[in-house]
């Protein structure tokens, strides 16, 4: 069927042979038409059978509908494709449906129950639609439904789904309130969730139903401020915004104790984690001092807010920008601020609505903190091009940022607008000038001749303005000016704009006695234009009478009775009144009372010269960046930000200690699943310290890995890989346990972490975010004094290449040669691609398989020359790191070539980007000249390759060094099912999906060494495939725990694609650059 002849009969056009199929928009569907046909080709199209038919004529409707046109009549033709097959067509039907279902809510209604099915559709992007049309339909009587649907969108696989389900719970509370508690109980489940994709939604579901529930925030309080970086930037905003409020409840004031701070401006901010920082001895040593002088310490979750948003000040989002500059304007210390001028100056560059909003809060800004703003001075200067709303706010920070240093710059810019062809500007300019003489005394007296020059102007508004503001200024040192009030008296018969008129009258007036002479003068010509004049110099002219009347009556007597006669009949009843009084006040009568006696000290009262103030200087009572700062009123649904408390809520409340149950149930799954795994360190540990002996990253791994059930069946086999993989990394783990002897032998293990632990939790919030302060230092000692025991092999293996066994210390051995870094490459790459095929293993195997893979070798942190004999190198050692399985584990081996014992090697106060975390090793108290030992320590990297900065400390010096890991190492291997893994895959498409095309050398055609190649350059486990030139891998982000999936198509004709899929685009973007750089070498 061809839909062109009827769409020409509809239009009543004649389709020629050279016209196009449609040849008419679809949405001018013309006035004269008949409305009986209009879209009958539409709807003809929709009833086929055709899909391709369907698929056109809904692309038609949506473009309808982008381009403003109704589309509304077609709605019972659309609603019936909703239950069509076709995947695209369905998406358009919904996209129709939600923009019309809340106008054609009977017909919806009919439909509920294929909107219900579409909740279960396989595809996300169904199900997400499906709810939001349902959420559309704006009828009482289906909230049970949509309730229900909310409740189960929550629980979705899919992180897009949980977010529309986040975006309808709002619908559902405007259109009844009374479901409240169950929306807040869905809201509380949703911020739980770790997905970056949720997180704004929901948060904009909380503010928007549930504000006050500020409860609600405080276990998910770290969570979101670690997120916030990978959220996108319409939920940052809003994120940031109720972070800004939380905080104002939760956190002390950084600014209470200024004094404290100017006196020890260095101690009293960093005083807190330096302390901390250095260990027992000077904490009790600043214990006994801080009592005396009180400094403020800002709490860690304060400054976890600061240093995660601070990044945020780099955002291509103007409002993100913004948003993060008025968090810091509210709740940063002072000497902290400063950090946003740069950022909200890059903003001026933008469109004018964006610099119209920044100029706002930087004018009010720029009152508090002037300061800040003061070294971009020359980027407030006003340019010709500039719209004048823009000119005016420029010109108000110009005026807030001037002082006695700059004034000169800013006068002479001043005197260059003032030529401007916009009369507005020019006036604000007259009344910047005048501001600037208030408030800078020494050059009160130039501004004053500057603008009685400018009354030889030619235009009018210029002088009337210039008169205005001289009058102000005047009134600071009248008697120094009479000359200036001759002058004005002068420019009465010229000057018609009733302001300046009116103020020339006032001045004389009130300053009478300077200009005896002219003053009457001036009244005869006012009394002669009285009728003609407006209403305010009226009022004036009375006025001057009247103190006229009272200091030189014998001159002015009868001209003040004329004047107040002709006012007596004016027709504007505020001067008759005005005139009544004044009669009354000064003319004396025989009913004259009281006041007529007191009328000099009424009318001749010395009056307080003004104040000239900054219209935006009470405007921070509002919350920057807001509707009702912009506009200076309330606005509809605004939120108060709250004051500071007295007294700081108790912190422990964000503690979050789920995981730790968590952590002690998994030991308990484990102590039966894995024990052929740790047979052989049982036996010689016993088995206490066996069922600790599983680090929490073990746990942390295996949870997320699908191959638990599996495990049970492969009990023997994993009991074989274990003997066969012990003897591979013999010579590894015996020499990692002999260079840990010479920390551990002059201190227990429960000092030595007690300290790096206390230190860890000093200098860095974001290391103990989940845990609380005692809860983490009990476990991290258990932690430090098992995990050795972990990687020891059975002693029968390594005793003939112990030099010393203490009774006291089974775990200490001193390893043959300190050169080894890695066991040898053959046995372990040839057991990993045996292995790699097979998911009978438990996925506690899977850093002891792909961990020691070749190219992964130490790196060069500090060189012996500028370490001064110390070397330092790093290795990543992709072995879970004990104590937070989110951390990279990294070896650090230390040599001293030097002739001197090296003591107190540590690591000192790291600099680290937002998000990132680090935990210390423990402190090596001395290393003698020749030896060598290593060090393990723990970064959260927070799924980024940034840097890690921090300080290599020695007694007597400091290194700074930086480790900075390739994106290979932010993840951990995860075995997982080809059936699995194709599913995920299914999940992560779109977006979410990276793919390569590069040519394979034909050294590189080979199983082991594209196996080889893979995961040397990433940490990731091989899946099965059912083909031979396949390569499947997976892993897991460490911080987040998100998804990379690496697909390679190695065809052995053509070019080879490589396919990553994760949520992490940066991170997949940069892996598939990795491993094709790897794979073509």
């Amino acid at each position: 069927m061809s839909a062109a002849p009827a769409y020409s009969e509809d239009k009543g056009g004649a389709g020629g042979p050279g016209e196009p199929e449609y040849g008419h928009d679809p949405a001018s569907g013309g006035i004269f038409s008949s409305d009986y046909k209009r879209h009958d080709d539409l709807k003809e199209m929709l009833d086929t059978n055709k899909d391709s038919l369907k698929l056109e004529a809904m692309k038609r409707i949506v473009a309808m509908i982008a381009r403003g046109k109704n589309a509304s009549d077609l709605f019972p033709a659309v609603v019936k494709n909703v239950a069509c097959k076709n995947i695209e067509v369905k998406k358009l039907v919904y996209v129709y449906l939600v923009r019309y279902a809340e106008e054609q809510q009977d017909l919806a209604l009919l439909s509920i129950s294929t909107f219900q099915r579409g909740l279960k559709d396989p595809n996300q992007l169904i199900r997400a639609s499906a709810l939001r049309v349902l959420s559309s339909i704006r009828v009482p009587i289906i909230v049970p439904i949509m309730m229900l649907a909310i409740k189960e969108a929550a629980s979705d696989m899919s992180p897009y789904v949980r977010k529309t389900a986040a975006h309808a719970i709002p619908k559902l509370y405007s259109l009844d309130s009374d479901q409240k508690d169950q929306l807040i109980e869905v809201i509380e489940k949703l911020l739980a969730d770790k997905t970056t994709l949720v997180a704004g939604s929901v948060v904009m579901a909380f503010e928007e139903v549930c504000p006050e529930r500020i409860d609600l925030i405080h276990k998910n309080y770290r969570k979101l401020c670690n997120l916030l970086i990978d959220v996108e930037e319409w939920g940052q905003v809003v994120i940031i915004s109720m972070l800004t409020r939380y905080a104002r409840t939760q956190f002390l004031s950084p600014n209470q104790n200024e004094s404290l701070l100017e006196e020890n401006p260095e101690k009293a901010f960093y005083g807190s984690e330096e302390d901390e920082v250095k260990g027992p001895g000077p904490e009790e040593a600043a214990a006994t001092a801080l009592p005396a002088r009180k400094p403020y310490v800002m709490d860690p979750d304060h400054r976890l807010l600061l240093r995660n948003t601070k990044p945020l000040l780099q955002s291509r989002s103007a409002a993100v920008v913004m948003a993060v500059a008025q968090l810091y304007f509210h709740l940063a210390p002072k000497a902290e601020v400063g950090v946003i001028a740069k950022a909200l100056v890059r903003l001026l560059r933008s469109h004018s609505e964006v610099q119209y909003v920044v100029l706002q809060n930087v004018a009010t800004m720029s009152i508090k903190r002037r300061g800040m703003f003061e070294p971009y001075l020359k980027s407030f200067y006003i340019r010709s091009t500039d719209p004048t709303q823009i000119k005016i706010l420029k010109l108000e920070v110009l005026t807030n940022l001037a002082n006695e240093t700059n004034i000169p710059t800013v006068l002479r810019e001043f005197q260059t607008y003032i030529r401007s062809m916009d009369k507005d500007f020019v006036a604000a300019t007259i009344q910047a000038i005048g501001r600037c003489a208030t408030n800078i005394g020494r050059v009160r007296d130039t501004c004053l001749n500057g603008l009685v020059q400018l009354l030889s102007n030619r235009d009018e508004l210029v002088v009337a303005e210039s008169v205005v503001v001289i009058k102000k200024l005047l009134q600071m040192q009248p008697a120094q000016h009479g000359e200036i009030i001759k002058h004005l008296a002068k420019l009465t018969d010229n000057i018609q704009v009733p302001m300046a008129r009116a103020s020339i009258l006032w001045l004389i007036g009130e300053y009478c006695e300077h200009v005896p002479r002219i003053a009457p003068d001036v009244l005869r010509k006012m009394a002669k234009s009285f009728t003609a004049e407006e209403d305010i110099v009226k009022l004036q002219v009375i006025n001057l009478a009247a103190k006229l009347y009272l200091t030189n009556s014998k001159q002015t007597k009868l001209l003040t009775q004329y004047v107040l006669s002709l006012a007596k009949y004016d027709q504007n009843y505020d001067i008759r009144d005005r005139a009544r009084f004044t009669r009354q006040l000064i003319v004396p009568s025989e009913q004259g009372g009281a006041l007529s006696r007191h009328a000099k000290k009424l009318f001749l009262a010395p009056k307080p010269a003004p104040v000239l103030e900054s219209s935006f200087k009470d405007r921070d009572h509002f919350q920057l960046g807001s509707l009702s700062h912009l506009l200076n009123a309330k606005a509809t649904g605004y939120q108060e930000l709250p004051d500071w408390p007295e007294e700081a809520p108790d912190p422990s409340v964000r503690n979050v200690e789920v995981p730790e149950w968590t952590k002690c149930s998994n030991r308990e799954k484990r102590k039966e699943k894995e024990k052929p795994f740790y047979s052989d360190s049982e036996g010689e540990s016993g088995p206490t310290e066996s069922a600790d002996s599983n680090p929490e990253s073990d746990s942390e791994s295996d949870s997320k890995s699908s191959s638990e059930s599996s495990s049970g069946d492969s009990s023997s086999e994993s009991d074989d890989e274990d003997e066969e993989k012990g003897r591979s990394s013999e010579s590894e783990q015996s020499e990692e346990e002999g260079k840990r002897k010479k920390m551990k032998k002059r201190k227990t293990v429960a000092e030595g972490h007690r300290e790096g632990s206390s230190s860890d939790e000093g200098s860095d919030s974001s290391s103990s975010s989940s845990e609380s302060e005692v809860t983490s230092e009990s476990e991290e000692e258990q932690v430090e004094s098992t995990s050795w025991r972990r990687k020891t092999p059975p002693s029968s293996k390594s005793a003939p290449a112990a030099k010393e066994i203490s009774l006291l210390d089974l775990e200490d051995f001193t390893p043959p040669s300190v050169q080894a870094v890695s066991p040898p490459t053959i046995v372990s790459t040839s057991l990993a691609t045996d292995l790699e095929g097979l998911t009978l293993t438990d996925s506690s195997l899977v850093p002891s398989l792909l961990s020691p893979v070749p190219g992964v070798g130490r790196q060069e942190l500090l060189h012996r020359v500028a370490g001064e004999g110390l070397a330092v190198e790093y290795a990543f050692s992709r072995q879970p790191f004990p104590g937070d399985p989110h951390m990279v584990s990294v070896h650090i081996h230390f040599s001293n070539s030097s002739e001197n014992p090296i003591k107190g090697l540590r690591v000192g106060t790291p600099k680290l980007p937002a998000g990132i975390s680090i935990q210390e090793f423990p402190e090596i108290e001395s290393l003698a000249p020749g030896e060598s030992t290593t060090a393990v320590m723990g970064i959260n990297f927070c799924d980024s390759t940034q840097a890690a900065n921090f300080q290599l400390c020695t007694q007597t010096r400091q290194f700074y060094v930086c480790i900075q890991p390739p994106v290979g190492e932010l993840m951990a291997p995860v075995f997982m099912s080809e059936n699995e893994f194709k599913k995920e895959q299914g999940k992560l498409t779109g977006m979410n999906e990276i793919t390569e095309k590069l040519t394979l050398p034909d050294t590189c055609r080979n199983d082991h060494i594209v196996v080889q190649k893979v995961t040397t350059t990433a940490n990731l486990g091989r899946v099965p495939c059912g083909t031979s030139d396949e390569y499947r891998f997976a892993g897991r982000t460490l911080t987040s725990g998100s998804l990379v999936l690496l697909t390679l198509d190695a065809r052995p004709a053509g070019a080879a694609q490589l396919t990553v899929n994760s949520e992490k685009m940066v991170i997949g973007t940069m892996l598939v650059k990795d491993v094709v750089q790897a794979l073509t070498q």
